[in-house]
C-alpha cells in the first residue's frame, strides 16, 4: 500500500493545472469577529463540477495509460465524484459509467447525465454500490476509479491545500470534511509536509462518525448506517485513507446535523456563496471548537456547492 508524499501532490498539481480552476480563497470579517479567529476559506465550490473531486478525477485519468482507458472508466458515487469523473472522461475522450445510489440528489444525477456519462442506479448501500460496479466492470473491462481509495485520487485532492498554503502562508490549523477520507488524506499530507507545526482536523457528521470512532479505537470501523444531511460524507474510510489519517490527522471533530445546517445557512447569508452541507461541516467544527481555536489562523476546505435547490435543509 503506497502512501502519497508531498512530491506526488506537487506532480499532480503540475499535471492538472491546465484543466482545473485555481479556486479563490475568501475571508469573512463577520465570521472572524464572531469566532475570534482568522479563517481562510478555500472555495472548491467554485471548482469545475462544483467540487474538489474534479482535482482527483482529472489526476487519475491523466495518470492512466491509453490502454487502461480503452474501455472507458467506471465508479460508484453519491454525486460529486460521479460528476468529476464524467467531466474528466469527456475531456479526455473516453466513456464514463457511474453507479449511483437511487437516493442521490436529483441535481447530481442530472449533472452526471449532462456531462455525458451513463448512470446505473443501485440500492443506497455500500454493498449494492460495490456489487453493481463489480458486475459492470467484469462485463465491460472499464477502468474502476475509486472515489477515494486510490493513490492518484488522493494526490489530486491534496492540491487544494497546496494552493491554499501557497496563497495565505502559515496556518495554525486546517480543517477538511471527511467521508471516505480522500480529501482529508491529501490535505493532511500537504499540510504536515509544508506546515509541520499546524494541526489538521477532520470534520464529520455525528450521524456518520466512522472516522472519529476508528481514530478512537485504533482500527477501521466499517459497519455503519449513516444518517446525515451531508450526503457527500456518508461513506466509510478505506484502509489507505485510514492509515494516512491515523498518521497525520490530530483529531476528528463530530457535529450534529442541526449545527451543520445552521453553519451552511451562515455561509450562504454572510459570504453570499452556495455550499452544500458537507462543506458546512468544516465551519461547524470551528464553531464547536471555538475555544480551542481562538486566536488561530485557520484554513477551511469548502469541499463543494452542489445543492438540490428544491430540497434545502431549512
Amino acid at each position: 500500500m503506497e502512501i502519497p508524499q508531498i512530491n506526488h501532490i506537487r506532480e499532480a498539481h503540475e499535471r492538472i493545472k491546465p484543466f482545473v480552476h485555481r479556486t479563490p480563497v475568501l475571508t469573512s470579517s463577520y465570521l472572524n469577529s464572531l469566532l475570534g479567529c482568522e479563517i481562510f476559506f478555500k472555495c472548491e465550490n467554485f471548482q469545475k463540477v462544483g467540487a474538489f473531486k474534479f482535482r482527483g478525477a482529472t489526476n487519475a485519468l491523466l495518470s492512466a495509460t491509453a490502454e487502461e482507458l480503452r474501455n472507458g472508466v467506471a465508479t460508484h458515487s453519491s454525486g460529486n465524484h460521479a460528476q468529476a469523473l464524467a467531466l474528466a472522461a469527456k475531456m479526455l475522450g473516453t466513456k464514463a459509467t457511474i453507479i449511483m445510489p437511487n437516493n442521490s440528489p436529483s441535481v447530481k444525477k442530472n449533472a452526471v447525465a449532462g456531462y455525458g456519462a451513463d448512470i446505473i442506479l443501485c440500492e443506497p448501500t455500500l454493498e449494492s454500490r460495490e456489487s453493481t460496479l463489480r458486475e459492470f466492470v467484469n462485463q465491460s473491462g472499464a477502468l474502476f476509479v475509486h472515489p477515494y481509495d486510490n493513490f492518484n485520487i488522493i494526490c489530486g485532492q491534496g492540491t487544494a491545500a497546496l494552493e491554499l498554503i501557497d496563497e495565505v502562508g502559515t496556518l495554525d490549523a486546517v480543517i477538511a470534511p471527511v467521508g471516505g477520507g480522500g480529501l482529508l488524506s491529501g490535505t493532511s499530507i500537504a499540510v504536515k509536509s509544508l506546515l509541520p507545526k499546524a494541526k489538521v482536523y477532520g470534520a464529520e457528521p455525528s450521524g456518520a462518525d466512522d472516522a472519529a470512532r476508528s481514530m478512537r479505537e485504533g482500527s477501521r470501523i466499517t459497519q455503519i448506517v449513516p444518517n446525515t444531511v451531508a450526503d457527500g460524507l456518508r461513506t466509510t474510510l478505506s484502509e489507505l485513507t485510514f492509515s494516512i489519517i491515523r498518521q497525520n490527522v490530530d483529531d476528528i471533530i463530530t457535529i450534529d446535523d442541526d449545527k451543520i445546517i445552521s453553519s451552511m445557512r451562515l455561509i450562504w447569508e454572510r459570504m453570499k456563496i452556495i455550499v452544500e452541507p458537507s462543506s458546512a461541516t468544516a465551519l461547524a467544527a470551528v464553531i464547536a471548537e471555538k475555544d480551542r481555536l481562538a486566536g488561530s489562523r485557520i484554513g477551511i476546505i469548502l469541499s463543494g456547492g452542489n445543492v438540490d435547490l428544491d430540497n434545502l435543509p431549512w
